[in-house]
């Protein structure tokens, strides 16, 4: 199935940092909760994905270089979203270090406790990095409730990875 071709994952992961960047950029606070829903819960659970494909293969730097393009690219295709791109690219290196972490910690258990295990701390961590470094500010209630969208998008996200996985091992 495609949600198990690393390249492919490569991309989505690409395409989602980049279209949640360039829309926070183009509307502001506004969109920070359907691209924590969509968006950041994907990148997580294909952050998870990546690990497994990865794991033992460089995905300590392939992860970082992952992280590093995608912030670029958001600079590359609009200038104005270089504050959201710096704060993602901070955000997401901190969340993927907390998520591939706890990922590895939870090796044993089955595929949906180590995705969502791990996307506790990768959401807990990028929704307090994020709208700090990208709005100048702390807010709470903005932390609290961009992480409940990409714990639950995340969640959401590793039930239809999941479902591939196993639709292709049967």
């Amino acid at each position: 199935m495609v949600f198990r071709d690393a390249r492919f994952l490569v991309l989505l992961y690409l395409a989602a940092i980049v279209i949640a960047n360039l829309t926070v950029a183009a509307f502001g606070p506004a969109a920070i909760y359907v691209n924590a829903f969509v968006l950041i819960g994907l990148d997580l659970s294909c952050r998870d994905r990546l690990h497994d494909a990865w794991q033992q293969r460089g995905l300590t730097w392939k992860m970082g270089l992952l992280i590093m393009i995608g912030s670029g690219l958001s600079w590359l295709l609009n200038a104005r979203a270089g504050q959201i791109a710096t704060a993602s690219f901070t955000a997401f290196g901190l969340a993927a270090l907390v998520d591939a972490l706890l990922y590895q910690w939870l090796h044993r258990h089955p595929y949906l406790v180590r995705c969502n295990g791990s996307n506790v701390g990768g959401a807990l961590v990028d929704s307090l990095a994020f709208p700090t470094l990208a709005f100048g500010q702390f807010s709470l209630l903005t932390s609290a409730l961009q992480f409940l969208a990409k714990f639950a998008g995340g969640f959401a996200w590793s039930l239809i990875l999941n479902r591939s996985n196993r639709q292709q091992v049967g």
